[in-house]
């Protein structure tokens, strides 16, 4: 029998297609309600909340799980076979002062779905006793595991059914404890197109082959906060609620580094619209609020998703869903590829998505799940912001205070969205199934089955696939498409199957040459991105055969031949890079894109480990040690050049760093700063606070002051200083003032 009968065979046996019907989807917003600008704090039961939730005409709330059978839920994972892990921050602000905040009695809990009707039936602790926890990855029939204030990652296991975990296995320890403050932490943990797994804040990345665990560190990466999500061709998105930053970053797949040009979002994209009163706002009522009293800015983006399921109008594939809890949203997104650059719109105008007037909606995370639809993770409490936000002084306690918010905590809803005439699939069945029998989901329309397949193919690591996979990347016809006729995506099988190979450690010359002219744009770009593997041998022929791309009729096939250059050193892949930064100087994209991998190592870090050359050893430890610091918890606000990041008001998220007197004059006046926080204006600015840092130790602290002294000229500052100000200054309980501290 051929080859590809057998492929055929192995599809028409095992794949089940339930298809959307064709007809027009209107996609109308809801009449928008008069705004509550007081609105009661009072918990609501999960149907009662749903009563005070707005979605556009034929979508609707359906509950899939809430307390007691979870509480205070951040994050949502699915097994291959439809069970639900869900992270919940016990913990998190029982009260206003944060106290008990960092007990280590938080949980995962594993939900199934018994009967299919999309609503959870049993639950079981899976996991106990830990501290916070913040990113998990389901494998096959493991959990990957990460806990506030730690870089390590844990496999856990139930060995025996029971939903339980009883075997942890440590896959990636770090014998520092991470500094910050809890919500500066890092987050994700996403299987990315590429086979690595990102997280935001650190310059790493894992990758599980072979039942092994590979660390790869990025040079140039981007650092967001909670929140992680990738779109069909592994462009991640990300957020941070500090920087007031709703999506950066997605232009380049991650390892190229952190690209975000002017207009990348559309004019007034980062203005809100709540339909409730907004009181308990970092910065204050007058610099975050409407005059109608809701939200002006993005202020507490979370968990947000480039939705890619097959169970909502096809409208909606590829949209950026984003979960806004202090503004009580969710944001969807256009993403529109405009001549090579992702530009993002609202998909409404003056109105979101998704709205909600009780005030304890606070929805963290939006996922697609394996039956289609939407997956809204709903914190549901009254606090959102950690305990350095709402201390005595703050201008958020009083209203926290006013509005009994302190008292709502220790509940949680998750729902999904479904559309009132479409069907939404079962529960999957795929941990059961072959390497083979997996193959056949790497089309499906769900991207949540391609991602899954993909992962769980790599994972058995079973070679006797690969002519099956080289088969499906050779097909200029989807496998999908083949077997159901009414699949409209033909190209995406073959970016997968030819990921899938590359997971498998197979990266064919030949195939992938072959790929170069398929005539599907992703196919393309995938193909271009997997020569780099012989761009790093120096295979000199290679850059013969990529050089017409370089006029390729989609730019942004062009785009990536020039992201992909910057590995090769040759002198060859140098001219091409300056033919391409020539013929494509007027294109910001492609231009910027060439002109970064010509100056692929003159990085920061590079640039700083120039001006402190000279310096003694020890300094030097203690200056990179503050750099990576720095890079990790201080950009989002004050940005990576220490100037402040610009709101798109001409103002700044916070002062610039740079020729400040507060860092160039007295330590102690800094250190005071970094340990206590400051709020108030700053030289007639009110940025809003700074919170305190003095929950790190002496030598963290000093370092990351060193490491800011040293780019303002100034002499670095030790531990002893810092141990000395911690002292003095022990009782001191509230934020300092710019007048305390120069009186």
């Amino acid at each position: 029998m051929k080859k590809t009968n057998v492929l055929s065979v192995v599809i028409l046996t095992i794949m089940v297609f339930s298809a959307c019907s064709k007809k027009e989807y209107i996609d109308k917003i809801y009449e928008k309600p008069e705004i509550v600008r007081e609105a009661p704090s009072d918990f609501l039961s999960p149907e009662e909340s749903m009563k005070k939730m707005y979605l556009p005409e034929g979508f609707k709330l359906e509950l899939v799980a809430s307390e007691p059978m979870i509480n205070e839920p951040v994050a949502i994972d699915w097994d291959g076979n439809g069970k639900m892990y869900v992270a919940q921050m016990e913990t998190y602000m029982q009260n206003v002062d944060g106290e008990g905040i960092d007990e280590p009695t938080s949980r995962i809990m594993l939900l199934e779905d018994i009967n299919g009707d999309g609503k959870m039936d049993k639950s079981s602790v899976f996991i106990d006793s830990l501290l916070l926890p913040r990113m998990i990855l389901a494998l096959e029939d493991r959990l990957i595991v990460n806990e506030t204030y730690s870089y390590n990652l844990t496999s856990y296991r139930d060995t025996n059914g029971d939903g339980v975990a009883d075997e942890k296995i440590p896959v990636y320890t770090h014998p520092k404890k991470r500094g910050g403050n809890l919500e500066h932490q890092q987050s994700g943990l996403i299987w990315n197109l590429d086979n690595w797994v990102y997280t935001t804040y650190n310059p790493m990345r894992f990758r599980f082959t072979d039942n092994k665990l590979e660390v790869d560190t990025l040079e140039s990466y981007t650092r967001g906060q909670w929140g992680l999500t990738h779109d069909d061709l592994g462009h991640i998105y990300y957020s941070t609620a500090g920087g007031e930053n709703p999506a950066y970053g997605y232009q380049n797949p991650p390892n190229y580094g952190s690209y975000d040009p002017k207009g990348r979002l559309a004019k007034d994209f980062e203005i809100p619209y709540p339909i409730v009163g907004t009181p308990d706002v970092q910065g204050g009522v007058e610099r975050r609020l409407k005059p109608d009293g809701t939200l002006n800015r993005f202020t507490g983006i979370a968990g947000q998703e480039i939705y890619r399921g097959n169970k909502l109008p096809p409208s909606t594939y590829g949209d950026l869903f984003i979960p806004e809890p202090v503004g009580r949203l969710i944001r969807r997104a256009k993403v529109k590829n405009e001549n090579g650059k992702k530009v993002l719109y609202n998909a409404y105008e003056n109105a979101e998505f998704m709205a909600s007037t009780d005030l304890n909606f606070r929805p963290v995370q939006a996922k697609t799940g394996p039956d289609g639809c939407l997956y809204i993770v709903d914190m549901y409490r009254g606090i959102i912001q950690e305990s350095n936000w709402t201390r005595e002084g703050s201008k958020i306690r009083p209203h926290i205070v006013r509005k009994n918010l302190d008292k709502n905590f220790g509940r949680g809803r998750i729902y999904r969205i479904v559309h009132e005439d479409i069907k939404p699939d079962g529960r999957p069945n795929l941990l059961e199934k072959s390497a083979t029998e997996l193959l056949s989901y790497l089309g499906h329309a769900n991207g949540w089955y391609r991602d899954t397949a993909q992962k769980l193919i790599i994972l058995k690591n079973d070679k006797s696939v690969i002519p099956l996979l080289k088969e499906i990347a050779k097909s200029n016809e989807s496998v999908w498409t083949r077997t159901f006729k009414n699949s409209t995506d033909y190209g995406i099988e073959r970016v997968h199957a030819l990921w899938v190979l590359e997971g498998l450690g197979v990266v064919d010359r030949k195939l992938i040459v072959e790929k170069l002219k398929d005539e599907d744009t992703r196919v393309r770009i995938t193909a271009i991105r997997l020569c780099e593997t012989f761009l790093k041998e120096r295979d000199t022929t290679i850059l013969e055969i990529l050089e017409p791309f370089k006029i390729d009729k989609d730019i942004n096939v062009v785009n990536q031949l020039a992201l992909s250059l910057r590995h090769s050193s040759s002198k060859a892949a140098m001219e091409l890079l300056k033919s391409i930064q020539k013929k494509h100087e007027t294109h910001e994209i492609v231009s910027y894109a060439a002109t970064a991998s010509l100056k692929v190592n003159d990085t920061d870090l590079n640039k700083f480990k120039k001006i402190i050359k000279s310096k003694s050893n020890g300094d030097k430890s203690r200056a990179l040690k503050g750099y990576d610091i720095y890079k990790q918890v201080c950009t989002t606000c004050h940005g990576s050049d220490l100037m402040g990041v610009p709101t798109g008001e001409n103002t700044l998220i916070a002062p610039p760093l740079i020729r400040s007197a507060r860092v160039k004059g007295n330590k102690e006046v800094l250190i005071k700063i970094l340990l206590k926080g400051l709020t108030g204006p700053i030289e007639g600015t009110d940025y809003g606070i700074m919170m305190p840092m003095e929950s790190n130790d002496n030598n963290w602290v000093s370092n990351v002051l060193s490491y800011i002294r040293i780019m303002n000229n100034e002499d670095l500052v030790s531990a002893k200083e810092v141990r000395e100000i911690r002292e003095t200054t022990e009782d001191k309980k509230s934020y300092y003032t710019t007048k305390e501290l120069f009186k």
